[in-house]
């Protein structure tokens, strides 16, 4: 099994980020969907396993790559903060892009409102905000991304209770 930690929107307090490499243990691979606000070298720092960035809205100035796009066993990962697909008004753009760009996963952030569900066989994953979160509740939220032996996979949006 692989396991693989999404997160967004830390906007440089970094704390909560920590908090969660407590909480989550056996990560292979974090995914930051951006505004990581120029603590990319402090969250790897902490970190036990790679981190993939992208640059979010915020996050100015930054070297970080607008998007990414990998494999993660048999499906094609797509990675974008979302502010230029219109995400906090709806997910039909970004999912429109994902399909045209021939992705079976699309992770992103930006409206720091945790999302996770499969549509037209395509995954959408927005882990929420760890830093800002505007949910009802607005507890800070990330996503488990379990990538199985047998090829499947499985996921789930985590909140932190204690922060």
């Amino acid at each position: 099994m692989y396991k693989v930690l999404i997160v967004s929107d830390t906007h440089g307090r970094n704390n909560n980020f920590y908090l969660t490499l407590q909480q989550e243990k056996d990560i292979d691979l974090i995914v930051h969907c951006g505004d990581v606000e120029a603590t990319e070298d402090v969250l790897q720092s902490i970190a036990e396993c790679p981190i993939k960035f992208v640059s979010g809205n915020n996050d100015f100035f930054s070297n970080l790559p607008r998007d990414l796009e990998f494999e993660l066993g048999k499906y094609k990962v797509w990675v974008t903060h979302g502010h230029q697909y219109l995400v906090s008004m709806g997910y039909q753009n970004i999912k429109e892009e994902a399909i045209d760009r021939g992705a079976d996963i699309v992770m992103f952030g930006h409206s720091h409102k945790p999302l996770a569900i499969e549509e037209d066989g395509l995954f959408l994953f927005n882990p929420g905000s760890l830093s800002y979160p505007r949910q009802e509740g607005r507890h800070p939220s990330y996503i488990t991304l379990y990538l199985y032996d047998d090829g499947h996979i499985s996921y789930k949006i985590n909140y932190l209770e204690e922060y």
